[in-house]
């Protein structure tokens, strides 16, 4: 979907009077702001209900902006925007001086990534400039992926959304740390290890989860970044994984105890129950991601009592969904009571 050049330039100038615009890329929406403005990147955290010391990414318009945003920039990094950007993947190097403590979160790195979408180039290139945009939703909730889920979720906080259409790839960017030694894979996405691998000649590692919700990263000397939190892209509704071989016997089950029961599954289903509200998910992993959190918001939405989601397949071009997931599961519900634990026997 296009955007008129007027809707163009009336963004960057909200942009540059330190407003926020909601703007569309090709993981999910991004709540955008000049990254150079403390005042504007502050309405960022307070519009999400952010915590403060969390970075954000900053989106770039090419990669000739790199040097503006990072120094000691290593060959790996220039290899990998040449192949991958515009595109998913954000890499993590050192900052310069000018990046304000703001946007990195007070650390001596910054993320940043060439997004690939047409309207967020446009936006970027007639602001000519970084933009800070991090998912343009609450804290923790359910990233946005259409223009709607943006109004809906933070209303008159954002002066103009862009609407560039439902989001291509649909899950946030794979994010790279290329600050130390060792390269790390901090947050998994569209772009795998393997894909890396292939420019660099070297298999980055991968980040362990962290144990709980505002823990400090596995390792000590690994910077914060986005999405990396226990609990995140939560819905209201409390949600679990179910083994694909017992999805269908327990949601019928908590639906036969009264629960009203939404279920996501790559297994189609036509159920009778009427308690029972039944998504039917792509097969393919990138199907599954493009339409991951609508469904997940569609289901959030529909009254159920549980959300219950079929588990996925333990292989590498699954494992950025099953991360999101995971982390759904352990943020949602409110507090509410869990779904309740099953007899094994």
């Amino acid at each position: 979907m296009s955007v008129a050049a007027d809707e163009i330039r009336r963004a960057a100038d909200l942009l540059r009077a330190g407003e926020l615009v909601g703007m569309p890329t090709e993981t999910v929406y991004g709540l955008a702001a000049d990254a150079l403005n403390v005042e504007a990147v502050g309405k960022i955290f307070s519009a999400k209900g952010r915590p403060a010391d969390h970075p954000l990414i900053v989106h770039l318009p090419d990669a000739t902006h790199l040097a503006r945003w990072a120094r000691a920039i290593p060959k790996d990094a220039l290899a990998l925007a040449r192949a991958f950007w515009p595109g998913p993947l954000t890499l993590i190097l050192k900052r310069e001086d000018g990046v304000p403590d703001a946007v990195t979160g007070g650390q001596d790195t910054v993320g940043l990534r060439v997004p690939d979408h047409p309207v967020a180039l446009a936006l970027l290139r007639a602001f000519d400039s970084g933009i800070a945009a991090p998912s343009a939703n609450r804290f923790g909730r359910i990233s946005p992926t259409t223009a709607a889920h943006v109004r809906e979720e933070l209303g008159d906080k954002v002066a103009l959304v862009l609407d560039g259409g439902p989001c291509q790839v649909g899950i946030e960017s794979t994010i790279l740390d290329l600050s130390r030694d060792t390269p790390v894979i901090l947050r998994p996405g569209a772009i795998s290890a393997d894909d890396i691998a292939r420019v660099i000649g070297r298999r980055p590692e991968m980040r362990k989860p962290h144990a709980e919700e505002g823990a400090a990263p596995a390792e000590p000397d690994q910077p914060r970044v986005s999405g990396s939190l226990a609990a995140h892209y939560a819905p209201r509704t409390p949600l679990q994984l179910i083994p694909a071989a017992r999805l269908a016997e327990e949601a019928a089950t908590l639906a036969g105890e009264g629960s009203r029961v939404a279920v996501l599954a790559r297994t189609c289903a036509d159920p009778k129950d009427a308690r029972l509200t039944w998504c039917n998910a792509p097969s393919d992993p990138a199907g599954y991601a493009h339409g991951l959190y609508a469904n997940l918001r569609d289901l959030d939405a529909c009254g159920a009592d549980f959300i219950v989601v079929e588990g996925l397949p333990e292989t590498p071009d699954w494992q950025a969904i099953t991360d999101r997931l995971g982390r759904a599961a352990v943020g949602s519900g409110d507090g509410e009571d869990p779904l309740p634990e099953r007899d094994e026997t």
